[in-house]
């Protein structure tokens, strides 16, 4: 089955428990990065009544803590698969290290991250990565092509900040999507389009943003990205008919792919499991067992006038100022942190990058502590206390940042008591008073809070 997957708490995860109630199956396909489908991506089983499932990854840092290193360098490396293709060259040797890297052998996930970010000849692109979940996935691709301009969508409109364009992503619980590029004369560049998903399941989405900007921006040559490849026969002969409608090229590449195999009746199936589990056989989620623990806000000294993150474009100028000051904004953290073993950067919905670098950056300097990095999601997921499940707990609280499609509920999983201390970053528009007395009510009733607020771009400057 799937590889073990640390959720922080003492276990790994084996991925039987979906298998062996809603007969779901991994099947693996091809393996461009010499891990296969069920290394990358397990099962778990969703609140939604169009989906049954959820693929829970191993190297997304969504639903389950992981190290920031294997999940940048993953990253890096589905953007190293992109650079080859754009280029018309074989991928580099990563020499099995992401293979390594997901076993947890010592030193793999970091030699991972450091073969892929060595510096090479920059790539131009434009890189546009899908909110929320792929928001990071997608930076960190453009980082690995060096000279590519990213953008990501964005379910949060701006006031300052009029839309290039919306898709609807079909099977999603939330599905407005944005486009706000503060200069979208970066987004209309004469160069190749990378589109970048964490899953590619039928490529409707996919090809659907393809049309719409291409009507907006003709372009001659589309690369999709994903860490999974999920589509079947029909769906790979959609891509090649609109490409061939368009007059352009349309490339996919995945660290791996394979299918899912679902039986028939699988939607009703797996709403009778999350009914029969909610009723109160089987779904434990987080409750403060403990007195709170004390919330510190600390300044980690985000430089002026640099995005936190690509809702509005993130340059390669952006991204050589970032790399500079990165060591020493963790290094603001660190005292917050003394006496720790094991620490969780938690960042919020859509704001995945900051976190991400800044719990690698943490990794590197705290040598002897576990880092572990995560994100707030607005997914509903069934939470199954068992070893077998990849969805140990879940913190359920209301959303803190308005949203523009009104209050409602939001999640963080498997944030459990293992945590010595827990890091929350979030951007200046969700430092709300709901935020404090709702997710930080829940996570200091876990561990001490330490909360980093990064300027929200564009918010207020315009």
């Amino acid at each position: 089955m799937s590889a073990g997957i640390w959720t922080g708490q003492a276990d790994l995860w084996t991925g039987e428990w979906v298998s062996d109630r809603l007969d779901v199956r991994l099947a693996d396909g091809e393996r461009p990065a010499g891990v296969g489908l069920s290394d990358l991506v397990g099962l778990a089983v969703r609140r939604n009544p169009r989906r049954a499932h959820l693929l829970v990854s191993t190297v997304l840092g969504k639903h389950v803590p992981t190290d920031p290193r294997l999940v940048y360098g993953a990253g890096l490396l589905l953007g190293d698969l992109v650079r080859a293709r754009l280029n018309g060259r074989s991928p580099g040797d990563t020499g099995g290290l992401l293979a390594e890297a997901l076993k947890s052998r010592p030193g793999a996930a970091a030699s991972l991250r450091d073969r892929l970010r060595a510096p090479r000849t920059p790539v131009d692109a434009v890189v546009l990565g899908y909110a929320e979940t792929a928001t990071a996935l997608g930076h960190s691709v453009a980082d690995s092509l060096g000279g590519a301009y990213y953008l990501h969508s964005t379910r949060r409109p701006v006031a300052g900040f009029a839309t290039y364009g919306g898709f609807e992503e079909e099977h999603s619980h939330a599905t407005s999507h944005l486009l706000l590029p503060a200069d979208p004369a970066e987004l209309n560049a004469e160069v190749p389009m990378v589109l970048v998903d964490d899953e590619l399941s039928t490529g409707r989405t996919v090809l659907n943003t393809i049309r719409a900007l291409h009507a907006v921006r003709r372009r001659r040559h589309y690369v999709v990205a994903a860490l999974v490849d999920l589509r079947d026969d029909d769906d790979r002969a959609r891509m090649r008919e609109l490409g061939d409608e368009l007059g352009a090229r349309i490339d996919a590449v995945a660290l791996a792919s394979g299918r899912v195999e679902l039986p028939d009746g699988i939607l009703e199936a797996g709403q009778a499991v999350v009914s029969d589990l909610e009723a109160g056989r089987g779904e434990r989620p987080v409750r403060p067992v403990r007195p709170a623990r004390p919330v510190t806000w600390v300044d980690v000294g985000w430089p002026q006038g640099l995005p936190d993150g690509g809702r509005h474009g993130f340059t390669p100028e952006h991204r050589a100022r970032l790399e500079k000051e990165l060591p020493a904004m963790a290094a603001r953290l660190v005292p917050a942190l003394a006496g720790c073993g094991c620490v969780l950067v938690l960042g919020s919905e859509e704001l995945m990058y900051a976190p991400l670098r800044l719990a690698e950056a943490l990794a590197d300097v705290l040598a002897d502590v576990a880092v572990r990095y995560s994100t707030t999601t607005r997914s509903p997921v069934l939470a199954v206390d068992d070893p077998g499940y990849a969805i140990r707990t879940r913190l359920a609280f209301p959303a803190h940042d308005d949203p523009a499609d009104g209050p409602g509920e939001r999640y963080a999983y498997n944030v459990g008591a293992r945590f010595d201390a827990i890091v929350l970053v979030v951007d200046a528009a969700a430092d709300t008073q709901a935020l404090k007395g709702g997710l930080l009510a829940e996570l200091s009733a876990l561990a001490p809070v330490s909360v980093v607020v990064i300027p929200a771009f564009g918010e207020g400057e315009l």
